[in-house]
């Protein structure tokens, strides 16, 4: 294998991990968020080479998931997200994992890093349903909660 050229080894190793955040942390609720941190990270050595922060889009149905693929996101790390957005995401080709809400990224990063999130936001067995809501909250929708 070659390491130049336009998929040199450092590309193949490199994902693009999109995180809602609110001063610094996992926010709660997915449509909610107000900007995303993207985190360029080496799944071989386990570093992160970049980060940055955007103001989300105007929040539309659909618009989250096409703008992150624009940005080049490949990995969604998520607290409370819509069944509806999880399968816009899985149309373009984006995989989305259940992150704790309020942690810091870079504890997040590191726990996608090590293979510690790998669970769909959706996938928490205490949920006989995903529901989809507007309103914004602070729970973590796979910690015991009542609805």
């Amino acid at each position: 294998m070659t390491t130049t050229g336009p998929h040199s080894k450092t590309e193949i190793n490199t994902v693009r991990i999109a995180i809602p955040v609110s001063n610094g942390r996992l926010h709660g609720h997915f449509g909610g968020c107000r900007e995303f941190m993207l985190v360029d990270a080496d799944t071989q050595s386990l570093t992160v080479s970049a980060t940055q922060t955007l103001p989300a889009p105007a929040h539309t149905p659909g618009a989250f998931p096409k703008w992150l693929r624009e940005q080049g996101a490949r990995v969604v790390i998520a607290g409370g997200i819509g069944r509806r957005a999880l399968d816009i995401f899985t149309l373009h080709g984006i995989v989305v994992v259940a992150g704790e809400v309020n942690a810091r990224v870079e504890v997040l990063v590191a726990a996608y890093l090590a293979g510690m999130l790998t669970g769909s936001p959706v996938a928490c067995a205490h949920h006989g349903q995903q529901h989809d809501h507007e309103h914004e909250h602070n729970h973590d929708h796979c910690a015991p909660h009542d609805h």
